[in-house]
């Protein structure tokens, strides 16, 4: 075999064994006739003392190894000195004295620092992924990510749910992104589409009596990329018969209130998942995935200056507007130039500007852009509204609904990150209920389904399909997790009259809806149980929990913003005889 032990694995328990190791050349530290190599596998690492005076030609080969060397260790474990002990590596207390080595595979000057993060650009990391992935981050991240599945996939065996995997090649249906598609060499002109998710397979077999259903579903969407956001994504895909929304809830909020502990151990969250209704998150947070580890809630200031002498205010009002503030503690002193900066980022979500006070701390006149165009009574009430101390900074934006929520959003989350009010190590999560069913498309002047066509209105609701479509809510739900949406559900519509009336309201014709959709249409009226589920985001929810920026770091082999492999080079051209096969001719 190559190798008795792990570089990971040796301890004082070990001292006199004669050992085997394998691995690369972390480290080497030349002094003559004493050459230190530290060995580094997935496991750890081990220090390997080679002594001249002890074997010169095992000297000499060490001597030429370099880093990244694979190298095959022989040798004899001995503790170190008290005051030699290494407390930052876990074989720290002892050494491997080499009786010989052997060169496995020598390795050329590597483009990447491997025994150290640096600051290469991310396109050459990617380019040379295998070498990235040698780097402790990397596989200490994807070490995570595995324990987390293997949490997930255990925890719901115990649910009695059964692990059943689903087509890659399917249908192309309208469900939000484009399809990537693929086109049949055995039907000329037709295509399969790669799944965006599998949610009409997992109803399917919820009509099939599989009464909990479970997979770690690889997805596929070609929309416009982001750091939470890839091509081909890995989601923990859902679905349970026989149930209501708090049935779901539940077994999902069970899920991660014990995952944390058994994989991340060193964060916290807390139990129960508080539930917002999307409205209340909306108002509350000016986004419907909030990160609820600090304050800065939005005042709503509307209806107090809705007959300001203030044009501004009173004006957006009037314009079926709105207007709302945050209150910023502590930055009252800030200068003029960072005021310019703040007043920019709500200019770059839609703003044309930005209004503010600032009550210093040290009993000064008060700050404001605003404070000469109203009476000195409004502007003690909105600062009394706002719950304004000395110290504190009120900022404000009076316009339309959309552009209130997305400018306060961007700027709650700035200076969450500025002032440093988001414990790192507290998973907040939390519920979004009640979702409107529908949204108004302007583009195309017709109703879009705001989760995805299969979703379920509230009973209470059904009715208004026909006569305010606009109010009709949904049995969706979000889960979130510190400003990110990382799971989205529903309750299904299990009959297939009202998924007609779906379908109507989405102006899908009745042809077109048997065309796309009537595998489905027909499977309800095969008596389908009530059923619903959701969708956790494996590669954002790792991201999380890894406390990186991006879903690249938690992906073993990532595409760029650009959906491009670097490291593979795709995509690319293709021989003109495998296009022939496939019936496309390129223009």
């Amino acid at each position: 075999m190559y190798r008795t032990h792990t570089c990971g694995e040796l301890r004082p328990n070990h001292q006199n064994q004669s050992i085997t190791l394998a691995g690369w050349v972390h480290r080497r530290r030349d002094h003559g006739p004493l050459i230190f190599i530290d060995l580094r596998d997935r496991y750890g690492i081990t220090q390997v003392v080679f002594d001249a005076a002890d074997d010169a030609a095992v000297h000499a080969i060490a001597a030429d190894a370099r880093s990244e060397f694979v190298l095959r260790v022989t040798g004899i474990v001995r503790t170190r000195p008290a005051e030699a002990t290494n407390s930052d590596i876990a074989t720290g207390g002892i050494e491997v004295k080499a009786v010989a080595v052997e060169v496995l595979n020598a390795a050329k000057q590597t483009p990447l620092m491997i025994n150290r993060d640096g600051n290469e650009e991310e396109p050459l990391r990617l380019k040379y992924r295998y070498l990235d992935l040698r780097r402790e981050r990397m596989q200490r991240n994807l070490i995570m990510r595995h324990r987390f599945v293997k949490f997930i996939r255990d925890f719901l065996d115990k649910e009695h749910f059964l692990e059943i995997e689903t087509p890659i090649l399917t249908k192309s249906t309208p469900e939000g992104a484009r399809d990537y598609l693929v086109p049949s060499r055995v039907h000329e002109g037709e295509f399969f589409a790669l799944p965006q998710s599998p949610q009409q397979m997992k109803q399917l077999l919820m009509v099939a009596g599989f009464d909990r259903y479970f997979q770690i579903a690889r997805c596929f969407r070609d929309e416009d990329l982001r750091a939470d956001r890839q091509p081909e994504f890995t989601q923990l895909d859902m679905e349970m018969s026989f149930v209501d929304m708090d049935d779901v809830l539940d077994v999902v909020e069970r899920l991660f209130t014990a995952m944390v502990p058994a994989v991340v151990p060193h964060k916290h969250t807390l139990s129960p998942f508080p539930r917002l209704t999307y409205n209340e998150a909306v108002e509350r947070y000016g986004s419907d995935k909030p990160d609820l580890r600090y304050g800065l809630e939005l005042v709503n200031l509307t209806s107090l200056l809705a007959n300001s002498a203030f044009t501004l205010f009173s004006s957006a009002v009037q314009s079926g507007g709105q207007i709302k503030a945050i209150r910023i503690p502590g930055v009252a002193a800030y200068s003029r130039k960072q005021i310019d900066e703040v007043i920019d980022i709500a200019k770059q979500n839609g703003a044309k500007g930005l209004l503010w006070a600032a009550l210093p701390a040290d009993g000064a006149e008060l700050r404001s852009s605003f404070a000469k165009q109203v009476d000195a009574s409004e502007l003690q009430a909105i600062l009394t509204a706002c719950e304004a101390h000395a110290g504190d900074m009120v900022v404000i934006v009076a316009d339309s609904h959309k552009v209130v929520t997305a400018v306060l959003d961007k700027i709650r989350r700035e200076f969450a990150s500025r002032l440093n009010l988001a414990d790192p190590n507290l998973l907040k999560f939390a519920w979004i209920v009640d979702f409107p069913l529908l949204e108004w498309n302007d583009g195309e002047n017709r109703w879009d389904a705001a989760h995805h066509p299969f979703t379920a209105p509230l009973e209470s609701d059904v009715a208004l399909m026909d006569s305010d479509p606009g109010k009709v809510r949904a049995k969706a739900y979000d889960l979130v997790l510190n400003g990110y949406e990382v799971a989205s559900g529903s309750i299904r519509i299990h009959q297939r009259d009202v998924q007609q009336k779906l379908f109507d309201l989405l102006g899908i014709s009745r042809e077109t809806s048997l065309l796309q959709f009537g595998h489905m249409l027909e499977a309800f009226e095969f008596g389908a149980p009530p059923h619903g589920g959701i969708a956790p985001g494996i590669d954002r929810i790792a991201m999380i929990l890894a406390d990186e920026a991006t879903i690249r770091e938690v992906v073993a082999f990532p595409k760029t913003q650009q959906a491009q492999d670097l490291m593979m080079g795709a995509p690319s051209p293709v021989e003109e005889k495998q296009l022939r096969d496939l019936h496309i001719k390129l223009r």
